[in-house]
């Protein structure tokens, strides 16, 4: 079994041989829930690439470890990068779709208010669930033993999310009647690759025509209709697999 990782927010100063500390709601979390104890395997990340592993070397109290570091990994952002606009699910489907892509391996999640979304982020609401998709994915990301967390950018409406397609080396709408299966899309080597969710209600013609504009394709996933709460887990899954990325 591997070990379990924790996030420490700076972690420059980490080095083989040294001794860093956990303490914290993430000390409270390894010492309290998990109970580790000296000698055991442990991960610590900062999310954003660099992780740090070793054993416990001493625990204090209920929130509290000393770790000897024996090898501190940096982790180059993955290439190509994959972006999924996520369309804002019903209730709780949300965080799901963002757990999910998270252990497949997405890189940024961007939700996205389309016209057909029932789901609408407004003020403290919106607000409050930006913050929990954004805690799923640190969580999400830990359990799957990822040194690098996928960023959850700001809720963005049509025009943003045309904007981000238009800068991308490649931009798909995932679609029922798109007329090329995603599967065979030519993809580049490197660079960055949006794919675009759309809600229960489909995305609207208008919202096609935008994305288009912007040089986005519709393209299908295969025979069935997927959620939305899972088309961006299966469609990262793809992409993994034919950039390379999962070999």
């Amino acid at each position: 079994m591997t070990a379990p990782v924790f996030v420490v927010e700076d972690l420059t100063r980490a080095a083989p041989g040294a001794t860093t500390t956990l303490d914290g709601a993430e000390g409270r979390h390894a010492v309290s829930v998990r109970r580790l104890r000296v000698g055991e395997d442990i991960v610590l990340t900062d999310g954003a690439g660099r992780g740090v592993f070793g054993t416990v070397a001493s625990v204090e109290g209920r929130d509290r470890l000393d770790v000897a570091v024996a090898e501190v990994r940096d982790e180059p952002a993955p290439a190509p990068r994959i972006t999924v606009v996520q369309a804002l699910p019903k209730g709780d489907r949300g965080e799901l779709a963002v757990e999910t892509m998270t252990e497949t391996g997405v890189d940024a999640v961007v939700p996205w208010a389309a016209s057909r979304c029932i789901t609408q982020w407004k003020g403290d609401r919106g607000l409050k669930a930006l913050g929990k998709w954004r805690a799923t994915a640190r969580e999400a990301g830990k359990q799957s033993r990822r040194l690098r967390f996928p960023e959850v950018a700001d809720a963005a409406g049509t025009r943003q999310v045309a904007a981000l397609l238009a800068a991308a080396d490649f931009a798909a709408v995932l679609h029922e009647e798109g007329a090329e299966p995603l599967a065979t899309a030519e993809l580049p080597a490197q660079g960055h690759i949006v794919l675009v969710v759309g809600p229960e209600g489909g995305v609207s013609p208008d919202e096609l025509a935008a994305f288009a504009e912007a040089g986005a394709k519709p393209y299908r996933l295969g025979r069935s209709v997927l959620r939305t709460s899972t088309a961006g887990t299966a469609a990262t899954a793809l992409l993994l697999g034919r950039t390379g990325r999962w070999s």
